[in-house]
């Protein structure tokens, strides 16, 4: 009988065990009995805390009172080169597990019902690729930063959003590049999907954040109401 009941405290254990969700590397801010949060994913050779990502978790947690989680991307060594570029590839499904696993822990950890997921630049290359890949995945929106195209699949976006079924903002500068891969991207525009320039910037979106913090805001509030 003693035995019976070691073997069933260890599978009750092993139950708990797999049931509990670990945080993946990044940075987290809670916003406790919230059942909304933002996970963010930063640009090229980037981390978790770095430009666009940072002012936005932190303004999406002090100002909606969201929890808001930046991962931290895998980033591959190098100068920005086409082939760097092209080796990216092979990092989308690290980067996908990366994006489950932020999900399961704040759905199994901290009561999250509503997720979101967000992306800048080659984070929005990432994100936007799990996003058509995962259908099913637990995420009601969509906010794309500097996303750009260019590149076979999984690293255009553009062809990536073709397949993203969830509501969409797609934020752009408006004074770069961005705006020519942007431009593609306006036979997307519905109810569903909009656009939103910011005059003036550049892709790294410096000295124009509280503009990009403003419209996902806006965004997000938006999406909150329906």
């Amino acid at each position: 009988m003693k035995i019976l009941h070691r073997a069933l405290a260890l599978v009750l254990a092993l139950a708990c065990l797999s049931a509990t969700a670990q945080m993946p590397q990044g940075k987290y801010l809670e916003a406790r009995n919230s059942k909304v949060a933002v996970i963010l994913a930063h640009g090229q050779g980037l981390d978790a805390d770095s430009q666009v990502v940072s002012p936005l978790r932190k303004a999406i947690h002090k100002e909606l009172r969201f929890h808001t989680l930046s991962l931290q991307m895998p980033v591959l060594a190098g100068q920005r080169t086409p082939e760097l570029f092209k080796a990216y590839a092979s990092t989308f499904p690290d980067a996908y597990t990366r994006i489950q696993a932020g999900i399961d822990f704040l759905k199994k950890e901290k009561g999250v019902e509503r997720i979101y997921l967000m992306g800048y630049s080659m984070g929005g290359r990432m994100t936007s690729a799990f996003l058509a890949d995962h259908p099913d995945a637990s995420v009601v929106g969509y906010v794309g930063v500097g996303l750009t195209a260019g590149g076979p699949d999984p690293l255009n976006t553009n062809i990536n959003l073709h397949r993203v079924r969830v509501p969409v903002i797609d934020v752009y500068a408006e004074d770069d590049n961005d705006a020519q891969f942007a431009a593609y991207r306006r036979r997307f525009l519905s109810e569903r999907f909009v656009q939103v320039p910011i005059p003036g910037a550049k892709h790294d979106y410096r000295g124009h954040e509280r503009q990009v913090v403003e419209a996902v805001l806006a965004w997000l509030r938006k999406q909150e109401q329906r």
